[in-house]
């Protein structure tokens, strides 16, 4: 069995409808499971069992061996929260009773980091694990996995395969359920749909013109390739970035979404909320080269091509991944 946390979520769901293609459907999801709309996601998908995520590490403790790898991609996401509390409890003692028990019973982990860990950028964006001390994320949640990430490092004892993952902008289908933490194509295409336009921040600092803050954005499906990649690899432990090592404006971003749904482009700027202007990146590119020394060698998805699949096979027909 393959367990997937966070499997209702955006990205788990995602992962899971991967397995399934690629013929993986003996699967465990753990979840909270309490979000009927989150719960969309995982209509249609192939899975053994649903496991509650407060009852996870009693059932792995009866099944482990049964277990053959573990997908941690469970976490508390929003980057608009402050309560540096959530974030302890979810996304760093949740995720070291995780890694503890894949030592304990020698299984392979994947978990998700966050490219949230490099903050405004001072220290770049290299996935080199000896500057992972000097990175100063802006908010709590990167905070917690930037924790989480130094934690796993100064481990003694680890799983014999580990890998921690820094997404950077994943974008894609099965966000529905996301709320203000959904990408920006994602309320883009219901603005457009409502208005007839895209709204994005102005910026802030002088060097960025309006629209113009660049993010490494990433389709989900190139995301769960990489995690497949490395259920298969099994070696070379560490943390990766994952991006596609192209950093793209928002008004980039926008313009596609207007080309893939065939509307010609009106976009307007929006003062940025005052509870994200100082915690806002304006800049993120991942030096992907670390990634590719172990052998991941597919093309990632172009901008232009990832929203243009986004849009016209998900969020026009209103389905799921």
């Amino acid at each position: 069995m393959i367990v997937v946390t966070g499997a209702a979520g955006f990205v788990g769901s995602c992962l899971v409808k991967k397995l399934n293609e690629e013929n993986f459907n003996d699967l465990i999801l753990v979840d909270d499971f309490s979000n009927e709309h989150k719960n969309r996601n995982l209509e249609g998908k192939k899975f053994t069992g649903k496991v509650d995520r407060r009852q996870f590490f009693k059932w792995l403790d009866e099944n482990h061996q049964l277990t053959q790898f573990i997908f941690h991609i469970g976490a508390r996401t929003d980057t608009t929260e402050f309560n540096k509390k959530i974030f302890d409890e979810l996304n760093v003692e949740y995720s070291k009773k995780v890694w503890q028990k894949c030592v304990e019973y020698g299984l392979p982990l994947v978990y998700a980091s966050s490219a949230a860990t490099y903050g405004g950028g001072e220290a770049g964006y290299d996935d080199d694990e000896n500057r992972i001390n000097q990175l100063k994320p802006l908010n709590p949640y990167g905070d917690s996995k930037n924790e989480f990430d130094k934690w796993a490092l100064q481990q003694k004892e680890k799983p014999y395969f580990w890998a921690g993952l820094k997404f950077f902008n994943v974008y894609g289908p099965n966000e529905f359920h996301k709320g203000r933490m959904a990408s920006v194509i994602f309320h883009g295409f219901n603005q457009v749909q409502k208005d007839g336009v895209i709204r994005l921040f102005k910026s802030h600092r002088p060097e960025y013109k309006d629209g113009w803050q660049l993010r490494d954005f990433i389709y989900v499906k190139d995301v769960t390739s990489v995690c497949f990649f490395l259920m298969n690899h099994r070696k070379n432990s560490g943390i990766y970035n994952l991006g596609t090592g192209k950093a793209r404006s928002f008004y980039d971003l926008a313009s596609s979404t207007f080309k893939a749904m065939d509307i010609e482009c009106n976009i307007q700027f929006v003062d940025m909320p005052i509870d994200i202007r100082d915690k806002y990146q304006y800049f993120t590119e991942a030096k992907m080269e670390k990634l590719s020394a172990i052998g991941y060698k597919e093309p990632f998805y172009s901008l232009e091509d990832g929203v243009s699949d986004y849009v016209c096979n998900y969020l026009l027909p209103a389905k799921y991944y």
